[in-house]
């Protein structure tokens, strides 16, 4: 019989796939990948996509930053797409590295043998060519959950670089800006009171914070990173000012306490911010990022919303049902309802916290009209000092923190009033507070790191590159000289929030965010919308705090996802990190209060008052001061122990993260439209390589 016979005729070998080759950017990155895009297990934590048809599928072009068909194949090649030139041989010689066609073509042509197109082929087994996704699936995650917090940029509704037209671009910004507004408004609700300033003077900081933050986001948006991150008041500067705000030399003040404290402020957050300027545009932030990773990130910025436990609840409790009932809302609305879409919008999930500051303070007024905190013969204007009644003495501390009228802020605010340079005075230099702000700086670059990869990730084609992050650190120390000289209290950095909202709006444009600056500057403007911030009673500042910290401690142990989480290695660090983050302060803050002293400070600032009384008692009070402050603060903690564990401990850099926030993608052109500066000023910056692309 002819070897024709189907009987006969030897069954095909069936061979495993070829290994698939690593690419480029995993050449240079050391990036190792565990599995292809055809497995579902991973030791590493990260996230394995199901298998996929290779059919009719978008995948994404990570050279060009945009989903592009996948045309079939035919024996196993792909046809030639229309392609310009330059990315047409690049696309060949990319595929001459994937199979060995070529070279088996060749070796044919060599030995004298030729190929009869016109024939039938011969059966043989086609040669694999892996799709561009799967020797990257464990760097870029996809979009696998209903959030789509770590989701891709192809899944976003606009990109980075989209302009869609002014009316979606404002409403999505107004939206942006509204689901970031506990982030913008609350720190001043918790220092303006704690300096002793009025219910006016809370109102005139919330303006400026909010002024300060419309000019710094549309700074930091053409002439920083250039990603979509909103700029304000940092909870990362909150501990050191309240420190600084219970500081001995503070206490019984004559006078106007909250002038003289803030232009103490002012000063310290000045120098720190020239400071972390000079970090970034001297390129000294690209060699610190080396010992930065994900694995420093995550308990540094977790141990920040950590840190303010004795703060939320314990004041939440002065009131019990106006906060709890606002804290099981916002739960409700962010976890229970996030599903729900209004017109096409997850309203519950991206307005959990204003909706539930309304209703609460819509029930807290219903409550207050009905009388149900008036008691006779008592008066909330009355200092607790004067009371001489037991019966309101009993009831004052209820009638102060439940009703919603309290504060005469919105009645007396003006309706214009413009922020200005130095309006509480010239700032007051203190080198041992300045020396505590610029630690606290470096905390708040490591925050802003992080901020910068997991954003990127969601909006751009690839992570930011070293020059790109110190340009961008650079202009947040120019961008917190400004918040000093305003004087918003705090040093004003990117907000970590900004990145859930991004991923929860799918909002990716840095037009939607600028605009909505410029609408934030004239709301700023508008004397009567500090005022009304102003008003909000502190219980519900302190419920919406304790949702607000506890999502800045998540946010912050999620840049695990980049590392490999399961690892021992990382879970000791990270544990370690956060222990000792809270119990090293612990040490040093019991010495906080001296059995002698008689002080009024509130029970939820006493954590703050060590610098006085701390372990730390040399015969120099400023060496004193800056040790007894910088080791009660949790996140100066969890950054010392992570960056030393990190960096000593041996581990591979796909273990460690580094592979995700590497320098491979640098000069490739979806980068460069995304992060190069606008209107040509790049080309100043050229000879400047430390903080260019």
């Amino acid at each position: 019989m002819s070897s024709s016979d189907p009987k006969t005729r030897p069954k095909p070998v069936t061979r495993p796939p070829a290994p698939v080759p690593p690419s480029s950017w995993a050449k240079r990155t050391g990036f190792k990948p565990k599995f292809s895009g055809e497995t579902n297990a991973s030791d590493s934590g990260q996230i394995a996509l199901p298998p996929r048809s290779r059919e009719n599928e978008n995948q994404p072009d990570l050279e060009a930053g945009r989903a592009r068909p996948v045309p079939p194949v035919v024996n196993g090649e792909q046809p030639v797409s229309e392609k310009g030139p330059a990315e047409k041989d690049q696309s060949v010689k990319k595929r001459r590295e994937a199979d060995g066609t070529n070279k088996g073509s060749s070796a044919a042509a060599a030995n004298g043998h030729t190929v009869n197109n016109g024939a039938a082929p011969q059966p043989q087994q086609p040669t694999r060519r892996p799709s561009r996704n799967e020797d990257v699936v464990d760097v870029l995650p996809q979009n696998v959950d209903d959030e789509g917090f770590v989701g891709r940029h192809s899944h976003m509704k606009y990109e980075l670089r989209d302009t869609p037209g002014l009316v979606p671009i404002g409403l999505y910004g107004f939206q942006h800006y509204l689901s970031m507004l506990g982030s913008l408004i609350l720190i001043p609700l918790v220092i303006v009171p704690a300096m002793g300033g009025t219910y006016e003077d809370t109102a005139n900081v919330v303006s400026t914070v909010l002024f300060v933050s419309g000019v710094t986001t549309l700074l930091h948006s053409f002439f920083g990173s250039r990603l979509p991150l909103i700029q304000g008041s940092s909870f990362v500067f909150l501990a050191p000012a309240l420190a600084i705000i219970n500081s001995p030399e503070f206490r019984g003040l004559n006078g106007n306490n909250f002038k003289h404290i803030m232009k103490e402020l002012q000063g310290a957050i000045i120098i720190a911010s020239a400071f972390q300027a000079l970090l970034g545009y001297s390129g000294l932030m690209s060699l610190f990022l080396r010992l930065i990773n994900p694995v420093v990130v995550a308990p540094t910025v977790a141990a920040v919303g950590l840190s303010f436990y004795s703060y939320g609840f314990p004041q939440v409790g002065n009131c019990l049902e106006i906060g709890a009932v606002q804290i099981l809302l916002v739960i409700i609305f962010s976890l229970y309802l996030r599903k729900i879409s209004v017109l096409g919008h997850r309203i519950f999930l991206i307005y959990a916290v204003p909706l539930g500051l309304v209703i609460t303070w819509a029930a807290a007024f219903l409550l207050t009209e009905a009388g149900v905190y008036s008691y006779k013969g008592c008066d909330t204007n009355i200092p607790s000092s004067n009371i001489v009644s037991e019966h309101c003495r009993k009831h004052v501390s209820r009638m102060k923190h439940c009703r919603v009228d309290t504060s005469h802020a919105f009645k007396s605010s003006p309706w214009f009033r413009f922020p200005y340079p130095l309006q509480w005075g010239t700032p007051v230099f203190h080198w041992k507070m300045a020396i505590v702000m610029c630690v606290v700086s470096i905390i708040a670059s490591v925050d802003s790191v992080g901020s910068y990869h997991a954003s990127s990730l969601l909006v751009s084609s690839r992570p930011p590159t070293p020059g790109v992050v110190s340009r961008g650190i650079g202009l947040e120390g120019l961008s917190s000289i400004l918040a000093g000289l305003w004087g918003t209290g705090t040093g004003s950095t990117t907000l970590t929030e900004n990145v859930h909202t991004i991923a929860v709006t799918k909002m990716g444009s840095r037009r939607a965010v600028e605009l909505g600056a410029c609408v934030l500057i004239v709301l700023s403007l508008v004397g009567k919308v500090g005022g009304f911030i102003a008003s909000i009673p502190e219980v519900m500042v302190a419920a919406l705090l304790c949702f607000m910290w506890a999502m800045l401690a998540a946010l912050g142990l999620s840049n695990l996802r980049y590392s490999e989480a399961g690892s021992s290695r990382n879970i000791i660090i990270v544990g370690l990190s956060l222990f000792f983050s809270l119990s090293i302060p612990a040490y040093f803050q019991q010495y906080g209060i001296s059995p002698n002293s008689n002080l009024s400070v509130p029970s939820y600032f006493q954590p703050y008052i060590v610098t006085s009384h701390g372990p730390f008692r040399t015969k120099y009070e400023g060496v004193n001061y800056i040790m007894n402050t910088l080791l009660s603060l949790h996140m100066v903690i969890a950054f010392i122990v992570a960056v030393i564990l990190d960096n000593t401990v041996p581990g591979s850099r796909q273990e460690r993260g580094v592979y995700v926030w590497s320098e491979a993608a640098r000069r490739e052109p979806a980068v460069v439209k995304d992060y190069e500066l606008p209107f040509r000023v790049g080309r100043i910056f050229r000879w400047v390589k430390w903080v260019g692309l």
